[in-house]
Formats: C-alpha cells, sequence, structure tokens
C-alpha cells in the first residue's frame, strides 16, 4: 500500500507542467491602486477536483536583540518582535465540472491594493514586503506554486480632520525657504590659534515626494587658517521600530540609515566665504514620513544631513535639516 499511494502521488504531481504569473509592467505599484495579470497553468494531462487560487499578501515583520538588563551580574539577551498584516486576500476559480484537461489554462485575476499601506521597505532590522502567489492543488496536495515579489510605494493619506492642516503646512513649506547653520570652532594647539567653520543648508521647500530632486543650497564660511576641502551630503531615514519581549513587555528601538548620498570636493580657501548648490535624488519606492498609529510596528522621518571633516583636527560640523517625505 505505502508504494501504491507513493506512485499516486508522483503522478498527481507530475501533471502539471508550469504555473506562470502574469504581472503589470510596472516597475513600482502604488498604494490604492489596482493590479491585474493572469495566471496561467499548463497541463501534461487531465486534473480532477483542482483548487486555483491567487493570493496577495503584504506583511511586516521586525527583530532585534538587546540586553535584558545591564545591571545583572550575567548576560541575558532578549529578542523584541513584532508584525503586522498590511493586506490579505486571495482568489479562488471556479472550475466548471471540478476539471481540468490537458493543455493551457488562464485564469485572470484583478486586485485592489489598500490606500493606507506602508511601502516596500527592508532593513537589517525590519521589513515591509509584498507578493502575489499563485497555486494549483488537489486532494489538499499542492501541485505547483509561484510567488513573485512587488515593490509598494505608500502615500499619505490625510483624514479631514488633519487634511487642512497638512495643506496649510505645503503652502508654507513652498512659500517660504527653510535656512539651518552650524557653527564649529576650532583651536589649533600648534599655533595656539582659534578659528570656525560655519555650514549652512538652505532649502526652498522640506516636503518631498519619492523619487523628487532635492536641490539645495550650501553655504561655508571658513574663519580657520586651513582649506575646507569636502562636504558630504546625505538623505537619512530615521525608523522607530515598536516590539515586545517575550514577556509582552513593549520595546522601542531608533536606528539611522543612509538613503542616498553625495559627497561634494571643493576648497574653501582660508577665510573666505563659497556657495554651491547640489542636488540629491530620492529613490523610490520610500516610505512615507508617518507615525506608529499609521504603519503599526515602524514610524518613519528624515533629515538632510550635510557633514564636513574640520581641517586639520578630528572633529565634523554637522548640519541637520528636517524634510517629510
Amino acid at each position: 500500500e505505502p508504494s501504491d499511494t507513493s506512485s499516486s502521488h508522483s503522478s498527481i504531481m507530475s501533471i502539471v507542467g508550469a504555473i506562470n504569473l502574469v504581472l503589470p509592467k510596472i516597475e513600482v505599484h502604488l498604494a490604492g491602486s489596482s493590479i491585474d495579470g493572469q495566471l496561467v497553468l499548463n497541463l501534461r494531462s487531465t486534473l480532477k477536483e483542482p483548487v486555483v487560487k491567487v493570493e496577495l499578501e503584504g506583511r511586516g515583520y521586525l527583530r532585534w536583540l538587546e540586553e535584558d538588563n545591564p545591571e545583572l551580574d550575567y548576560e541575558k539577551i532578549t529578542a523584541c518582535t513584532n508584525k503586522a498584516v498590511y493586506v490579505s486576500t486571495s482568489k479562488i476559480f471556479h472550475i466548471e465540472g471540478k476539471t481540468l484537461d490537458s493543455g493551457v489554462h488562464t485564469f485572470d485575476f484583478h486586485f485592489s491594493l489598500p490606500p493606507r499601506i506602508p511601502s516596500t521597505f527592508t532593513s537589517k532590522i525590519g521589513s515591509i514586503s509584498y507578493f502575489v502567489k499563485g497555486t494549483c492543488c488537489s486532494h489538499q496536495t499542492v501541485l505547483a506554486r509561484e510567488e513573485r515579489s512587488l515593490l509598494l510605494q505608500g502615500t499619505a493619506v490625510f483624514s479631514n480632520k488633519n487634511s487642512l492642516c497638512f495643506a496649510f503646512l505645503l503652502i508654507l513649506s513652498m512659500q517660504a525657504s527653510l535656512v539651518v547653520e552650524a557653527r564649529k570652532d576650532v583651536v589649533y594647539f600648534c599655533c595656539f590659534s582659534l578659528g570656525s567653520v560655519i555650514l549652512q543648508i538652505s532649502l526652498e521647500k522640506n516636503i518631498f515626494s519619492p523619487g523628487e530632486t532635492i536641490v539645495f543650497i550650501t553655504d561655508i564660511a571658513n574663519r580657520t587658517h586651513r582649506h575646507v576641502r569636502k562636504v558630504v551630503f546625505a538623505v537619512h531615514c530615521i525608523v522607530l521600530y515598536s516590539g515586545f519581549s517575550s514577556r509582552g513587555e513593549q520595546r522601542y528601538l531608533e536606528d539611522r540609515s543612509e538613503v542616498t548620498r553625495l559627497v561634494s570636493q571643493i576648497n574653501v580657501v582660508p577665510f573666505e566665504d563659497m556657495r554651491f548648490t547640489n542636488a540629491l535624488l530620492l529613490p523610490k519606492p520610500l516610505p512615507v514620513t508617518s507615525t506608529l498609529m499609521e504603519n503599526k510596528i515602524m514610524a518613519f522621518r528624515y533629515e538632510l544631513v550635510g557633514t564636513s571633516d574640520l581641517p586639520c583636527t578630528t572633529s565634523t560640523i554637522e548640519s541637520r535639516v528636517p524634510i517629510i517625505i
């Protein structure tokens, strides 16, 4: 009997020659949009009582390790985890006569992406991923499966309560430039002299969309006896993660990473000023600025950061401009 069962199982498994998901040629899908595709099934022989379905899934997951209690004499590490489901829907196709003949069968499907879902995101701590999965089963046995990942761009969705407030902030952002200035004093003990460097970044606006170019003006005032030769600009994504320990205690962790960077080679001579314009291209997809309430397990915010090493010292000067995505 075991031999017959194994032979029957192998025979069923060999019925499906190929399974393919045909998705629209869209590099990045937008939250709130729709997906129209096809599941193409190629059968070598007749398949009885098939179950053919397509699923759309979007999930978030995070995990990090932290020391349980630094004051203890022994080391104890706790894993903090959390997860969220952003979309979970499926389409099971009706099959006439509960039989599929040999040959190629095409099944059309349509999914609507919810408007309030976050962007695709991956870091060393957490991830948000979306995928479409097609499956062919018979008698509770999976005969074939294909899974395709989706890149998704979330959108900022505002309720009626705060939409007017955001519109007002947007108008202000477009009308008034944003200027952030940082100053660092330098003492050169070799020549007993004092100097300073002033780094100023100016933006015409501070609200941007993924894929947009950030154009900004930089002013450097070099009040030292040395040359300032380089400034590094970067957009930082600051993520606040919300997880739970094994005892159900809520934990938070903030992590910072670079989204994009630009190294600007310059030469600001001693006791001179320089003004120059730079641009940074934002990638897409990119998580929008959000709160934990919106994304459940992660919150996102951004800064445009300019950094320069001070001449002949180990110090740096840094100017941070908050921006909204």
